[in-house]
């Protein structure tokens, strides 16, 4: 049967059901009243499985314009070539990013774009049922493809995250490129070069650099290194070697926030010491700590095998001991170099950017590196233990006092929320949780390596675990993946436990107790005080917030405006939610000291304490009957040589 009568016999039985079903529905209801009522026919929207085989028409010229930084725009020139016969070209715009566990690729930002074919521009059309996908229409004896488009950067942080301003830029390739459909990426070979303002300095762990005045081209590389791999460049840089293979590599706001002391540089040489130690193997033939020193540039804190993106407060260089709190986004995403990247989940491992990646690991991926990093910036000194300890306290009371969702929701559903809800604000966030494989995962992580250290007398703990898990293949900087299987049958090789239901209970089952046993396994115990610990204090000074989350239940703004509500809190009981401002304390001018010396003198009275409250136009005077005082966590040692304390410990000299 032809192509043309398969259509028509298709047309006909399509027709013949509507009519059918017209037909039966008025029957059915009785009437002689007719309702048309469609049937859906069947689509193809299966998502279509790439071949590991090599884009046949050769090696992709991808040709950015990174120049225009008074407004914003990448103007980005790709050239594809296509191999003989071809008609259709489909693109593809990466969609599934990596190490953003969702499908979040930014299309609505690509602008403006033409296909050509010599002088001919040619015809495209966006699939319907894939909107990431372009389909080209390539004439006749065309040897390749030139797609010319712009990359629009937000220009303001409404509009999504800043990557460009008049001092810097971070360029990221799957962000203003497309790639041909049906191959895997790492079979996609491409020639980057980009033109950057003139005198900017160019980071990237790329190899092949070659300049020529502020055009710069580097190897041809493969499409998946190549997405791995992005540029911090800017006007005010500059570069530290920490050791004879990995570099700190800094953009700034201004010359002055890079003057970082020779004693705290030494603090990032030791944090790859520690790592060294820690993991046993490196999965990186070099490595860039790409780090961003802004309040201009949107922030960021991304994993890549063989770099990172960061970004940190512009003073948290200079500013040492006050900016503590601010630095462990790299420790962090240095771990993400063995587990995250070279170790990955196999369900979270796809062969290109447009087939659905499962999270259901992430509280391995992002849980123990958030662990890690936590434990290797103690180490080595990036964050002073104090801060780290005020780090946990927080994570602890949070999961104490400030969660109810923990009652329906299990920590391993919450993986998913990169998916359900990427990152957005909630309205009650303490309700239905977010993405607590981080922290709760870290806490669990904790009570792991206290059970091997009690297990083996301290013989062993969670390193002896991270060095047989990733510390595998020295010299390897490809994936090997991993599932729940294979963490649970590492562990025993540490130590024999039940591990698979240790894991299945705190991780996979909703309504358990607050995540606090290795806390405490670990010599610590929270408690409460009326001044914030370091890092908490630090954290609310960064952010312009008061936290008065285990008070009167809410967080504050600088104008006194909730930005969080702690469900079933006081605040929340009278109605004070997010968005409401309060404006007045007891007869007094809203501020954060009024509202804190309110709290705290109502600790030795019965009257209850008196807020303006504003919400849209409306004006109310609400009684909280609170008296409990300010209430800050903390975590305290109940001995000496506590677990957590040799947890924290250097590991070298």
């Amino acid at each position: 049967m032809g192509a043309a009568m398969k259509k028509s016999v298709a047309v006909a039985a399509l027709a013949l059901s509507l009519t059918f079903s017209t037909s039966l529905y008025a029957q059915q209801a009785g009437s002689d009243v007719l309702r048309s009522k469609p049937v859906a026919p069947a689509l193809d929207d299966a998502t279509p499985l790439p071949k590991d085989t090599p884009w046949p028409g050769g090696t992709i010229s991808l040709d950015i314009d990174a120049t225009d930084t008074g407004r914003g725009v990448y103007t980005v020139t790709e050239t594809i070539p296509v191999p003989a016969g071809m008609r259709t070209l489909t693109l593809l715009f990466p969609e599934w990013l990596p190490g953003n566990h969702a499908p979040r690729g930014p299309i609505n930002l690509v602008s403006n774009f033409r296909f050509y074919a010599g002088d001919t521009e040619l015809k495209w059309h966006r699939n319907p049922l894939d909107v990431y996908q372009i389909d080209v229409e390539v004439p006749e004896g065309a040897t390749e493809v030139v797609a010319r488009f712009v990359h629009t950067s937000p220009v303001t942080g409404r509009e999504g995250r800043i990557t460009m301003t008049q001092e810097m830029l971070n360029l990221q390739w799957e962000k203003m490129s497309f790639y041909p459909a049906g191959h895997y990426v790492r079979q996609i070979a491409v020639k980057p070069t980009v033109t950057f303002p003139e005198g900017w300095e160019v980071f990237t762990a790329l190899d092949g650099k070659a300049q020529a005045g502020n055009r710069v081209t580097w190897d041809v590389v493969d499409y998946e290194t190549l997405v791995d791999s992005p540029i911090f460049a800017g006007k005010y840089a500059k570069q530290w070697s920490l050791d004879p293979a990995v570099t700190l590599d800094a953009v700034a706001d201004k010359p002055k926030y890079l003057e970082l002391a020779p004693e705290n540089l030494k603090t990032f040489e030791k944090l790859v010491d520690e790592a060294d130690a820690l993991f046993g193997a490196r999965h990186f033939d070099h490595y860039n700590f790409l780090l961003a020193m802004t309040d201009r540039m949107g922030g960021i804190g991304l994993e890549h095998h063989r770099s990172s993106e960061n970004q940190y407060e512009t003073k948290a260089l200079v500013d040492w001991d006050k900016m503590a709190w601010d630095r462990n986004v790299v420790s962090h995403e240095l771990v993400h170099s063995w587990n995250g990247k070279y170790r990955r989940p196999a369900d979270l491992w796809g062969p290109d950017y447009r087939t659905p990646k499962q999270d259901s690991l992430l509280w391995m991926y992002e849980g123990q590196t958030q662990f890690w990093g936590w434990i290797l910036a103690a180490r080595s000194g990036l964050q002073d233990k104090d801060t780290i300890l005020g780090t946990i306290a927080l994570a602890a009371a949070n999961y104490a006092e400030g969660q109810p969702g923990r009652a329906w929701r299990a920590v391993e559903d919450t993986t998913h929320d990169p998916i359900i809800n990427s990152r957005r604000p909630l309205p009650y966030s303490s309700l239905s949780r977010s993405e607590d494989y981080y922290v709760e995962g870290a806490l669990t992580w904790l009570e792991a390596d206290q059970i091997i250290r009690n297990g083996t007398g301290g013989k062993k703990g969670l390193d002896d675990f991270a060095k047989a898990f990733f510390g595998q293949n020295d010299g390897d900087w490809g994936i090997a993946t991993y599932d729940f299987e294979e963490i649970v049958a590492t562990l025993n090789g540490v130590y024999a436990h039940d591990w698979a239901t240790f894991l299945d209970t705190r991780l996979r089952k909703p309504g358990q107790p607050a995540p606090m046993r290795g806390l405490e396994m670990a010599g610590y115990k929270l408690v409460w005080k009326e001044e914030p610990n370091t890092y908490d204090a630090g954290r609310m000074s960064g952010g312009e917030y008061l936290n008065l989350f285990y008070s009167l239940g809410v967080n504050l703004s600088s104008d006194g405006k909730v930005t969080s509500t702690l469900w079933d809190g006081p605040a929340f009981s009278l109605g004070i939610v997010n968005g409401a401002q309060i404006v007045a304390v007891d007869g007094e001018a809203y501020s954060s000291e009024t509202i804190k010396e309110a709290i705290t003198a109502a600790k030795d009275r019965k009257e209850p304490i008196e807020l303006l409250v504003k919400r849209g136009d409306r004006y109310d005077t609400i009684a909280i009957d609170y008296h409990g005082g300010l209430r800050y966590p903390w975590i305290e040692a109940t001995g000496t040589n506590t677990g957590l304390d040799k947890l924290l410990a250097p590991r070298t000299k």
